[in-house]
């Protein structure tokens, strides 16, 4: 897997699992439809390792201490107006003293690298409308703004 600057980018194993859950409580936590909830975020992360079909996670590991700084995830799916696979980013943080060192831009080369292999036509992604930072990182990428508009039903209680 590919290094930049002592950081080393590695598919995630279930070891991770506390330091992604505590990445994805940063992210929820500054995020506008989300709420952190630790229980939460370790079981999906379980679910996803345990179902490699399902998705895949990639972590930014420090080379210095072995510690996680940084994530991304990628949830498969199919699409019937490409007619073939399709995959959502799902959840992309970086530490925020991390940031700058272009830890995210190698995380998401991954994810889209990955997609590609695995044969995906598109990725989809979801990002707060007023994260103007985020949205200039995934536009530099070449993502595109979308005409779709989400809508989300909750089914929990």
């Amino acid at each position: 897997m590919p290094e930049i600057n002592g950081i080393t980018i590695r598919a995630a194993t279930s070891c991770d699992i506390p330091q992604l859950a505590d990445l994805l409580s940063l992210l929820f936590a500054q995020e506008a439809d989300f709420i952190p909830n630790i229980e939460r975020q370790t079981c999906a992360l379980r679910l996803i390792l345990d179902h490699p079909e399902a998705g895949r996670i990639f972590c930014a590991e420090n080379g210095e201490d072995g510690s996680i700084v940084g994530m991304v995830s990628l949830m498969f799916s199919i699409s019937t107006a490409e007619g073939g696979a399709a995959a959502w980013l799902e959840d992309m943080i970086v530490l925020p003293e991390q940031r700058g060192r272009h830890i995210g831009a190698y995380l998401l080369k991954t994810a889209v690298n990955h997609a590609k292999a695995a044969g995906c036509t598109r990725i989809s992604l979801l990002t707060d409308e007023d994260n103007q930072i985020a949205l200039r990182f995934y536009q530099r990428a070449g993502f595109k703004d979308s005409k779709m508009r989400p809508l989300r039903l909750t089914l929990r209680d």
